[in-house]
């Protein structure tokens, strides 16, 4: 299974999506904001990091691009809702940056293992 870091400034979200992951075997991680996200891939580095797009302290294109920048091989999920502009703008934004998966909020438990799956698959 898979050490994997959640970024994502819903505490709700995050703890389902963490116990999500936790139940299917995975090690978890967790950040509220990208700047924490940031600091804790520093100290202990994931094999997937799943961002939020829409946060406070840092969005997750910087996220991403910080990550991306620093550790080229890091393998990102990119999340979002949408907020005020359409989801598919954001996602395909941290494409283009270097997310090499997406899940639009809200999504199954299936859809996100399996988009941690083929990931996983993919490395």
């Amino acid at each position: 299974m898979a050490n994997i870091l959640v970024i994502d400034d819903d505490n709700d979200f995050r703890t389902v999506l963490c116990a999500t992951l936790e139940n299917a075997g995975h090690a978890v991680n967790e950040a509220g904001n990208g700047l924490a996200g940031i600091r804790s891939f520093r100290d202990s580095p994931a094999d997937i990091v799943l961002t939020d797009m829409i946060m406070p302290e840092r969005e997750g294109i910087e996220t991403i691009l910080e990550l991306k920048r620093d550790f080229p091989d890091v393998k990102i999920i990119a999340m979002s809702g949408g907020g005020r502009l359409e989801t598919n703008s954001f996602l395909s934004f941290a494409g283009k940056f270097g997310a090499c998966g997406t899940l639009e909020k809200p999504f199954s438990a299936a859809h996100l293992l399996s988009a941690i799956d083929k990931v996983l698959a993919d490395s």
